[in-house]
């Protein structure tokens, strides 16, 4: 089974070039595409991918939805594999993944644990062992099959946010979705900017919305207003 890799970027040159490294060191030939689909960044993240080994392609559309429906055209994997540009990709990827298929599964994610020692971080983390929608989100990375993915036309690019709270729910209509029980690791840069209980006021209004069936845009915008980070005010 063979394995495209799409990351959707804006502004990640911190993080990208070691990301495309290691994806490529972990995912040895077993990779048809690493693709980096950039969403207009102004830093150096395009060059930073591109010499760390991935192909990168500017996006006709910007939001993350809509990035990650345009990488899924230009690759060719049986499997796409989602991964945000903050987030250290757990060495046993491809073997993983393929498993999780192999066992009779459509799609999954992994755990994560944040780049953290801060306890209420550990106590979020904790949280992703479970199955419910509430303790997902991108930052665990997504695997789904090429089949799937089509049949679910993709992300649905109205979601400028809770993009992947909105897939994760369909897929688990139509298909067989997993938690593969190991960590990626995730950046706290958001918490480090804020704070836990900024955060969590902010990620539970947006759950509220998005289970309310507000409009995506309102969600974002009221997100945007209660916290303080470059990466959440696209």
């Amino acid at each position: 089974m063979t394995i495209s890799v799409i990351i959707p970027t804006f502004n990640e040159a911190e993080t990208i070039g070691k990301l495309v490294y290691d994806l490529r060191t972990y995912g040895r030939n077993s990779l048809t595409d690493l693709l980096v689909v950039d969403g207009g960044s102004t830093d150096q993240t395009v060059e930073l991918a591109r010499q760390a080994g991935a192909r990168v392609v500017l996006a006709p559309q910007c939001g993350r939805a809509c990035q990650m429906n345009y990488g899924a055209t230009l690759t060719s994997g049986q499997l796409l594999y989602f991964v945000h540009a903050d987030v250290q990709v757990n060495p046993d990827f491809v073997s993983d993944i393929q498993q999780a298929i192999t066992r009779g599964n459509d799609a999954g994610c992994y755990r994560f644990r944040f780049a953290s020692s801060n306890r209420l971080l550990r106590l979020n983390s904790y949280g992703t062992r479970f199955s419910g929608l509430m303790s997902r989100g991108g930052d665990q990375t997504l695997f789904i099959t090429r089949t799937l993915f089509n049949q679910l036309n993709g992300f649905q690019k109205r979601y400028v946010i809770m993009e992947d709270f909105d897939m994760i729910a369909r897929i688990r209509k139509s298909g067989r979705f997993c938690i593969i029980p190991k960590d990626v690791v995730v950046s706290a840069r958001k918490y480090e900017v804020n704070s836990w209980l900024r955060v969590q006021i902010a990620n539970l209004t947006a759950f509220s919305l998005f289970f309310m069936k507000v409009d995506p845009i309102y969600i974002a915008q009221t997100y945007k207003r209660m916290l303080r980070h470059p990466y959440v005010n696209r």
